[in-house]
């Protein structure tokens, strides 16, 4: 069976791939079971510094769309798969050791707040950051609220309500990425944090990462919750199903006029 993850451990510095570079790095439960079992071994081997980058064109392209397709109940499998994503968000962000992401071509979807999760984000300029859950009828997922700290309330509503794109150079400006590299460089690079991270003060670092997560958002476990119920609401509405099966079918979705909820306006 081909993995979708894989892990290696040495001198302080855990390296998570995103291996299914062929497919873009697919979100769907295989995927998310070895994204959780290798932040889980990072802890285990006390790592300094964890590492987490992909192979292939794109970091990752978000929800493995093709497999909501398959399952008898889109709600519930959503639910299950959103969990247990936000487990291994809420990992990355608790863990001790310095969590840096290397992003090359797009982080989308929950492709996007999963490279975010990181404690410094490097990006390649030819990488991009975009969310597109609204154009399949979805609200935002994989810890996307929690970018608010980062990017501020009107630029995040503007990236998930108009599905706007961020260029390596922009997001930067942003504050979300720390360094740009040209794409033939970035892998050096983050090699060379990752080294210099794994010979500072463990415990300070730790320390400080706490401190400031803490006061930037005290509880993103009831916030990526509460992603989880709203998501799951939205894919078994009408214009969730219409929006699946428009990416599938390769088309424009045709959403209902006037199907907004009355508990989504809550």
């Amino acid at each position: 069976m081909a993995s979708h993850v894989d892990y290696a451990f040495a001198d302080g510095i855990a390296r998570i791939t995103l291996c299914d570079g062929d497919h873009g790095n697919p979100i769907n439960t295989a995927m998310v079971a070895e994204l959780q079992d290798a932040v889980r071994r990072s802890r285990s081997d006390a790592a300094r510094v964890i590492l987490l980058s992909s192979t292939g064109r794109f970091f990752c392209v978000g929800g493995d769309l093709g497999s909501f397709g398959s399952v008898d109940d889109v709600g519930a499998y959503i639910d299950d798969l959103a969990e247990a994503l936000h487990r291994a968000v809420s990992d990355l962000v608790r863990n001790d050791a310095v969590v840096v992401s290397v992003v090359q071509g797009a982080a989308a979807g929950a492709g996007f707040p999963l490279a975010a999760a990181a404690d410094i984000v490097l990006a390649s300029r030819s990488a991009s950051f975009t969310l597109g859950y609204t154009k399949i009828g979805f609200s935002v997922d994989g810890g996307t609220s929690l970018l608010v700290h980062t990017l501020g309330l009107h630029r995040m509503l503007r990236l998930a309500l108009l599905n706007d794109v961020l260029d390596a150079e922009q997001a930067q400006a942003a504050g979300l990425v720390a360094q740009v590299h040209d794409d033939a460089e970035l892998a050096g690079a983050a090699d060379a944090l990752a080294q210099k991270l794994a010979a500072g003060p463990a415990a300070a670092f730790a320390a400080t990462k706490r401190l400031l997560r803490s006061t930037a958002d005290p509880a993103p476990e009831r916030a990526m919750r509460a992603e989880t119920l709203s998501i799951r609401e939205r894919a078994a509405e009408p214009d969730g199903v219409e929006g699946v099966a428009a990416f599938l079918e390769k088309r424009r979705p045709e959403f209902g006029a006037g199907q907004v909820s009355r508990r989504a306006l809550r």
